[in-house]
This record gives structure tokens, C-alpha cells and sequence, in this order.
């Protein structure tokens, strides 16, 4: 019985050594452990060369706390928030920025910042190849757009000499473009379903938010024919008297609508 019991004592710390000797074995290496600041961004941006984005993000990471209070922590915080976006982590490539803005607001690097933020949010709502889909822009929900948008105006007006800036520039105008669209994309959708009040409501908020752009042709004829259809005839004359003004060749007033599989941005 004895023997029994010291058998099973003997076995149990074998059992238990063996559990402790397991759990150690899982552990995660840390492969970068004794490596220089120097050499792991240097690995961090071999990986980013090569295209392996999700594993130079784990290696920004450990860069930032080896180096914290570093030019070159900054550097890792920027190279991270690219790696992320690169790897399809938008949110997360966005919030990396927000906290690098934050955290250095004298950086020399913050018009960049800046300008990485506006171009992960334009490309997500934006992406100058959208055109390929039968989805039109303007249908899109335009909360990105804005915030590209924002981004990009804050870079203009704080960095007007940064390298970043005229390219900023462009892609404001292309924004502008696709937030009126999305205003009269709605004002026409409601329009088409007899709710004309709603109608002249979007295409009067279009004209009065975004001056310039091309899509203010379309807003002044749905606003014209919303009138008409609510019998406004006074305003109806009016706002017709502007349009062939402003647009004495338009193709609203040949043709209506354009066909629903002509996309906003094609204007031949």
C-alpha cells in the first residue's frame, strides 16, 4: 500500500515537471531579444520590402518601446501605420496616426501623417479605379470621404509648401466632386419616388455646400423639375432661368436624366 502511494507521488511530479516543461516550451521566442535598436527596423523594413506587411507591424511595435522618446520610435510609428494599411488594417493604420499626431505635434513628419490619413480614407471610399464597378461612388456611405476630406484640408492650410500638398490638393477636388454627387444622388432618388419636397431639399443642399462642382448642373434640373411637379412655377422659371445660364449647353435640359448605367463621372 505504501509502495503504492510513493509510486503515485513519484508519477504526479513527473506528470507536473512534465505540464511545467510544456507551458515553458510554448512560450513565444522573442527572436529580436539582444538585437540593436538599428537592426530590428532594419528587419522591420526588409519585411515591408518584401511585402510581408503583417510581420514588419509586430517588429514597429518593439521598435517603438526600444526606442522610445527616439527619432527613430517616430519613424516606427509611421512605417507601422503604412505596414497596417498596406496589410488591409485601415482602422487600425488610422488610429496609429491619430496617436502619432497626438504624441508629436511639433514632428517635422506631421504633414506626412497627415497625408497618409487623408489617402487610407480616400482610397477606402474612393479609390480611383472605383469606376470599375457597376457600384456609383456617390452610393457609397460618405462618412470616409469626409474625413479624407478634413485631412487633407488641414495639410493645405498648415503645410501649403509640403511635397504632399499638391497632390492633397487634387485629391480635394475629387472628393468635392463625389460629396455634391452623393447630395444629388439623393435628391434624384427621392425625386424618382414623387418625394419632391426631400428632392429640392438634397439639390438645394448641394448647391449651397459645394459651389463648383460638376454635379450642380444635375442639382439645378432636379430642382427645377421638383418645382414644376409641386407647382411652383414662380421658383420653376427661376431656377430654369439659372441653369440654362450657367449651363447653356446642358444635357439635362436635351436629354433628362442621364441612363442609370452611365457613371456620374463620365461626362462625353
Amino acid at each position: 500500500m505504501n509502495s503504492y502511494f510513493r509510486l503515485s507521488a513519484s508519477a504526479g511530479a513527473a506528470l507536473a515537471a512534465a505540464l511545467m516543461l510544456a507551458a515553458c516550451s510554448s512560450k513565444p521566442v522573442d527572436k529580436t531579444a539582444g538585437w540593436s535598436p538599428n537592426r530590428i527596423y532594419a528587419e522591420a523594413k526588409d519585411e515591408m520590402g518584401s511585402g510581408g506587411y503583417d510581420k514588419a507591424v509586430p517588429l514597429f511595435e518593439t521598435l517603438e518601446g526600444r526606442a522610445a522618446g527616439t527619432p527613430l520610435a517616430q519613424q516606427a510609428q509611421l512605417d507601422k501605420a503604412y505596414s497596417q494599411y498596406k496589410d488591409g488594417q485601415k482602422a487600425e493604420a488610422v488610429a496609429t496616426l491619430d496617436r502619432f499626431l497626438r504624441l508629436h505635434p511639433a514632428s517635422p513628419a506631421v504633414d506626412y501623417a497627415l497625408y497618409m490619413k487623408g489617402v487610407i480614407n480616400f482610397n477606402d471610399e474612393l479609390g480611383l479605379f472605383s469606376f470599375l464597378s457597376r457600384q456609383d461612388l456617390s452610393e457609397r456611405d460618405q462618412r470616409a470621404a469626409k474625413e479624407a476630406f478634413e485631412s487633407f484640408k488641414e495639410l493645405v492650410t498648415r503645410f501649403p509648401d509640403s511635397r504632399y500638398t499638391p497632390d492633397a490638393r487634387a485629391r480635394m477636388r475629387y472628393t468635392v466632386n463625389a460629396l455634391a454627387q452623393y447630395e444629388v444622388h439623393v435628391a434624384r432618388y427621392y425625386y424618382n419616388r414623387g418625394a419632391y419636397v426631400a428632392a429640392v431639399n438634397r439639390a438645394q443642399q448641394a448647391i449651397a455646400d459645394y459651389r463648383d462642382a460638376p454635379a450642380l448642373e444635375e442639382a439645378l434640373y432636379i430642382l427645377m423639375k421638383s418645382y414644376d411637379k409641386l407647382g411652383m412655377n414662380e421658383l420653376r422659371d427661376d431656377t430654369e432661368r439659372v441653369l440654362t445660364q450657367n449651363y447653356p449647353n446642358s444635357e439635362f435640359m436635351a436629354r433628362g436624366f442621364r441612363r442609370k448605367d452611365t457613371p456620374w463621372w463620365q461626362i462625353w
